[in-house]
């Protein structure tokens, strides 16, 4: 089974919201602002998963696709970028506040 499959909230044929490049990922690049609350349409290949943003997200920035526990590699493109400082909620801003070097 996909991982797309696995997380998925409901399969969402909406607008793009996110987009995952790799499956090892575990953030989505926001494409434009995210409110608090959407149920962003997230594209890994082929296939649309949502998830609920917990708080607002400016475009560019990451959403957190699952659970990354404190400590955990931060994942984009298939790349470690940094890991956790704290406990990040599935649906969670991922940025300089939460992710260290």
């Amino acid at each position: 089974m996909r991982m797309a499959d696995q997380m998925s909230e409901k399969n969402f044929s909406g607008n793009l919201d996110a987009l995952m490049v790799d499956e090892s990922d575990n953030v989505a690049v926001c494409l434009h602002d995210i409110d608090q609350g959407t149920e962003a349409a997230v594209r890994l290949d082929k296939e649309n998963f949502a998830v609920t943003a917990t708080n607002a997200i400016p475009r560019g920035h990451k959403l957190a696709i699952r659970e990354i526990a404190e400590g955990e590699k931060i994942i984009k493109y298939g790349e470690i970028i940094g890991q956790a400082s704290a406990n990040i909620s599935k649906g969670n801003h991922v940025h300089v506040h939460n992710v260290v070097d």
